[in-house]
């Protein structure tokens, strides 16, 4: 299905929806239209940090669960990495009522055993970033301070890791801690050109598994916004085409397997109030226009007098 006419099937969809929402999808256009999933509704959100990157489809599973669909680098794919407005995008799916979002991206890989064509879920980030991005919903005048030492959600990635078998092409593998016993690490650099041979060779010794230029700064902000987060890494060396249907064949059975774990409480929780207590500014230093633009991601989380 081309773009246009994508473009043009979601123009008919209404243009407001009020269910909540508790997974969302960051990816390419192509997983829209998965085979299990119906479309309902085509978003335009505003956030106190600016347009998402794109309008946000809403989709319902066969049993009525809701997904939120949003494409990182727009419906063209016009967007630089450093130009992708990761603070909009988050917000507008913590908006939603977002809990958890699994992110599709591609990938170059740092260790010979990670083919061509195989999926990584990795579990470790080297932010190789040039300080660019916006890496955080806070500023002067309301400091606060995430943790960060696991990045992804190992619940999230857990449930992905079951899927490996599904993934169709010779030999092709899904890569995860859970099923390699090692900490897979992604490097995330600036962009858009790609690393030297000397800078691969010095990730690679650094014990990086594979390198982006998307991963950052959506989970640090993801992490910030209480939202469980994991990236799913495609290496795209190859058959395209072949990426493409097992991105989508991954990506519907794992947000069935979500739809059960999310509806049942046992993902999409674990962050929830984490921030509330991470704020270092005083009542006295908080400027209140800051604290406005917080509320629409913590409503009701504080209050100054």
């Amino acid at each position: 299905m081309s773009v246009h006419r994508e473009a043009n099937e979601s123009s008919k969809l209404p243009s407001t929806f009020d269910e909540p929402v508790h997974l969302g999808v960051i990816g390419g256009t192509g997983l829209y239209h998965l085979s299990s999933l119906t479309p309902v509704a085509r978003l335009t959100i505003s956030t106190p940090w600016g347009a998402p990157s794109s309008s946000i489809t809403i989709s319902k599973t066969s049993t009525g669960f809701n997904v939120a669909f949003l494409a990182r680098h727009g419906i063209h794919h016009d967007l630089l990495p450093t130009n992708v407005p990761s603070t909009a995008n988050i917000a507008a799916l913590k908006k939603l009522g977002v809990k958890a979002i699994i992110a599709f991206s591609a990938v170059g890989s740092l260790k010979q055993e990670i083919a061509p064509r195989d999926f990584v879920v990795p579990n470790q980030i080297i932010d190789r970033t040039k300080g660019i991005r916006n890496s955080t919903f806070f500023e002067r005048g309301f400091v606060a301070h995430a943790g960060f030492g696991e990045p992804f959600d190992p619940k999230l990635s857990a449930v992905i890791s079951k899927f490996g078998h599904i993934l169709e092409g010779d030999n092709v593998k899904l890569h995860s801690k859970q099923l390699d016993n090692q900490d897979l690490t992604v490097v995330c650099m600036e962009g858009p050109a790609f690393s030297t041979r000397a800078e691969s060779r010095l990730y690679q010794s650094w014990g990086g598994s594979v390198i982006n230029m998307s991963v950052i700064p959506e989970a640090k902000l993801a992490r910030e916004a209480e939202i469980s987060y994991q990236m799913i890494f495609e290496t795209v060396v190859g058959n395209l085409k072949a990426n493409s249907a097992n991105a989508n064949r991954l990506a519907v059975a794992v947000i069935a397997e979500l739809e059960k774990e999310i509806t049942a409480g046992n993902i999409g929780n674990d962050l929830t109030g984490s921030m509330k207590m991470a704020v270092s500014t005083s009542t006295h230093g908080v400027k209140r226009e800051l604290l406005e633009k917080m509320h629409f991601l913590f409503p009701g989380y504080w209050e100054v007098e």
